[in-house]
């Protein structure tokens, strides 16, 4: 896999999108994205509901590599669903805002401060009694990662027996340890923070055994520090997905969302985004 630094070196060649809003109704720059394919297909908005007229407001959590990050100049939003709704977006003839929040309590801003949240959000069932998601856009798994250097055999989460563990909260990485410790088949100690930077400066520090976290960001992190984290266990049994979320009343913007992502897969601009921001496999 190639080296997340990549990430960095090649923000040059993207377009910068609008600067972080506090609020949606704020004007935003023209979205556009690096190196895919463009469609002039025009798509159906009747019925659509958005909180700004012209803009998708996007709630998005920066500072998730390589799904949402900073770029070198601390404001603009790069990443793997920066690009991704950034494309939905310019196909659909809308501008951009992304509103950066806590991914603690994302949910809770649609339909009130942003119009979908597109920011590594699981699909679970749970979610869905209250929200729409999208179609799936990428895969991934639950990952165990340990300290270089650290002898532990971890098999399974039941390994974790014994350890404290550090995690992201309300991610299904928190739901998943929790669920493990609630119902008392591992003795575990959890430490939830808002960042998952966080969790990996503890494992640096050493107040952490381990950090449980989804294996595409677990990517990211051991890609730029190898020397530094052992890839001690992926759940590949329990494959999860993620989608875009949208307010339950606005089955019009998914559906049309549904049909561009249907659109970016056909023509190769996700595969193209995945090999950018993860490398070729």
């Amino acid at each position: 896999m190639k080296k997340f630094k990549r990430i960095l070196a090649l923000i040059g060649v993207m377009t910068l999108i609008a600067a972080l809003f506090a609020g949606c109704g704020k004007e935003n720059s023209d979205n556009s994205n690096s190196g895919a394919a463009s469609s002039e297909k025009t798509y159906d908005l009747t019925g659509v509901k958005l909180l700004n007229d012209g803009v998708l407001c996007v709630g998005e959590e920066v500072g998730y590599p390589p799904f949402e990050d900073f770029a070198e100049d601390g404001t603009t939003p790069i990443g793997f669903d920066v690009d991704i709704i950034n494309e939905i977006a310019r196909r659909l003839g809308l501008k951009v805002n992304i509103i950066n929040t806590s991914f603690d309590g994302i949910f809770a801003g649609i339909g009130n401060n942003y119009d979908v949240v597109c920011s590594a959000c699981t699909i679970t069932d749970k979610r869905k009694q209250s929200m729409l998601f999208s179609t799936p856009y990428i895969s991934n798994y639950q990952a165990v990662i340990l300290k270089a250097g650290d002898t532990r055999t971890i098999s399974s989460f039941n390994d974790l027996d014994g350890m404290t563990i550090a995690l992201q909260k309300e991610t299904t990485s928190d739901e998943l340890i929790s669920d493990y410790k609630s119902t008392g088949t591992i003795d575990i100690e959890i430490v939830a923070n808002e960042k998952v930077l966080s969790c990996f400066t503890q494992l640096d520090n050493g107040e952490v055994d381990a950090v449980v976290v989804d294996s595409t960001v677990a990517d990211g992190y051991l890609a730029k520090n190898p020397d530094k984290y052992i890839y001690a266990y992926k759940d590949e049994a329990e494959a999860e997905s993620f989608g875009i979320a949208i307010g339950k009343e606005n089955e019009a913007l998914k559906k049309v969302i549904d049909e561009v992502l249907a659109d970016m897969e056909a023509d190769g601009f996700i595969k193209e985004t995945l090999e950018y921001w993860f490398g070729a496999e």
